[in-house]
């Protein structure tokens, strides 16, 4: 492409927005601009198109795009874009996406929202100034670049709160990413336990543990004084092999050579109180080198963030140990083990999102059980109860299991049934009602249940879908119960 900016009517732009209606927008108001505009709806449609380093313009309006979710797909978008024009669309309540990309490429970004004259005016005045080239960096402005992308990634990687395997998987894919990494190895000291090779990423055919004889209890391997990555976890310093045969091992050297590794630096990484390390960094390089002292402060400082991490991530695992015990108590129904009332409107609320999102249908079934005053007159409380458990149980045997079966109190429940048409939702009505129908009871005869059944509206609340398909199931119970009535819209 020409360093001057392409005549008008020659341009070629590409805008990225997962909304039909933004890129709708986008080309009415700056569509003049370009002689031909193309649109995108995310990362992976922009990069299956031809010619992306020859668009004199692309523009990504991070509008709808999640950071948790979008960030690594508009990153591989960036990056290939080879420093090649792009303009970002920044939403100004969530402008951390713009450090997070800055670690990708060079971008231009206006901060939105924007009327539609306002981004006329920002693309035009980014198209003018074209593709200028930039200047050369020194060997000392790349180092530091490379030493800022390598801290922007392995923060990222910390910065997601999973458990400790996804962790460790994340900050060693991060580590690759810096140059002359060939792979990249944590070792975890295990609570009360020894060290093990928790994660490793790179070099496909470097397998740490098959190099070192064993991926566990390595405090007792007899490599444990050779390699780094032992030795700066158990004796809590750096270890820097610029030159394999000086670990005094000849097979360990061998094998590293035999994968493309010519030298191995490993970092402990702090305990958050006194005593030994929590673990360690290892990183093995191609070919040997000399470190400048930004960069063991910034491998350190990496250290540092992995500690904080894996913190973060033993107690995430704690609180998720708690979570489980307290989710049993406060969001299943005592009784049948089902999901509670409350419980179930958080997941109902949960399901619409989704539906909508995504423009998959939604059903909701309410049922109850005939009579159930009857039996509890008759028979008892204790024979009611099991009656609940059996009309629960057989409930639950029949939906599937995206759906959701709740107990909405007293003998009413509810079934949540996700990618379900109002006519699908009437079969699996029905074949709940022939289920319980034909179901044995304990303690009496037989119970019949009666159903409504009701479709989400395009901009329905959840309190009105639940208005509608309550309205349904009193209709068949109007209807002399045992049948199914669907909601009317």
């Amino acid at each position: 492409m020409s360093q001057q900016a392409a005549p008008q009517g020659s341009r070629t732009g590409l805008f990225v927005n997962p909304a039909a209606a933004r890129r709708a927008e986008f080309a009415a108001a700056c569509g003049s601009l370009f002689g031909e505009l193309r649109v995108a709806d995310g990362a992976d449609g922009a990069l299956a198109l031809p010619g992306l380093d020859r668009l004199d313009l692309l523009v990504i309006d991070l509008e709808r795009f999640d950071p948790e979710l979008d960030h690594a797909d508009l990153a591989r978008l960036v990056t290939a874009r080879a420093g090649a024009p792009t303009f970002v669309l920044c939403p100004f309540a969530n402008a951390r996406w713009l450090p997070a990309l800055m670690a990708c490429g060079p971008i231009d970004y206006a901060i939105a929202p924007l009327d539609d004259e306002a981004l006329l005016e920002a693309v035009r005045a980014r198209l003018a100034r074209g593709p200028a080239p930039l200047p050369e960096p020194s060997p000392r402005e790349r180092e530091l670049d490379a030493l800022h992308a390598l801290r922007t990634r392995v923060r990222l990687a910390l910065g997601e709160g999973e458990d400790l395997a996804a962790l460790s998987e994340r900050l060693c894919q991060a580590l690759c990413s810096w140059p002359g990494v060939a792979h990249a190895a944590l070792f975890y000291l295990q609570p009360g336990g020894d060290l093990q090779l928790q994660a490793q990423h790179g070099e496909r055919t470097l397998n740490l543990a098959k190099v070192l004889g064993r991926g566990e209890r390595l405090l007792q391997s007899p490599l444990r004084h050779a390699f780094p990555g032992l030795l700066a976890a158990s004796a809590n310093t750096i270890a820097l092999l610029d030159d394999l045969d000086k670990s005094g091992e000849p097979a360990l050297a061998d094998k590293l050579r035999a994968h493309g590794v010519q030298m191995v630096l490993a970092l402990p990484i702090p305990s958050s109180g006194p005593g030994a390390p929590r673990g360690s960094l290892c990183l093995l390089f191609r070919a040997a080198r000399r470190f400048s002292r930004d960069e063991l402060d910034t491998l350190a400082e990496l250290a540092d963030l992995a500690a904080v991490g894996l913190r973060l991530a033993d107690l995430n695992r704690e609180g998720e140990e708690m979570l489980v015990r307290v989710t049993h108590l406060s969001t299943l129904d005592a009784l049948t083990g089902i999901a509670n009332r409350r419980h179930g409107e958080t997941l109902m609320e949960q399901e619409i999102k989704r539906a909508r999102r995504y423009g998959h249908p939604l059903a909701l079934i309410a049922f109850d059980i005939d009579r159930f005053k009857g039996v509890n007159d008759r028979y008892g409380h204790p024979v009611g109860d099991m009656v609940l458990r059996a009309v629960a149980d057989a409930a639950q045997k029949l939906v599937r299991a995206s759906d959701v079966l709740v107990r909405a109190g007293g003998e009413e429940f509810q079934v949540i049934a996700p990618h379900t048409s109002a006519i699908d939702g009437l079969k699996v009505a029905e074949k709940l009602r022939t289920a319980i129908e034909a179901t044995a009871m304990p303690g009496v005869d037989q119970v019949t249940i009666s159903l409504g059944v009701a479709q989400l509206g395009e901009h329905e609340s959840a309190d009105s879908l639940t208005v509608r398909v309550n309205a349904a199931l009193a209709r068949a119970k109007r209807a002399g119960r045992n049948c199914v009535e669907l909601a009317m819209g």
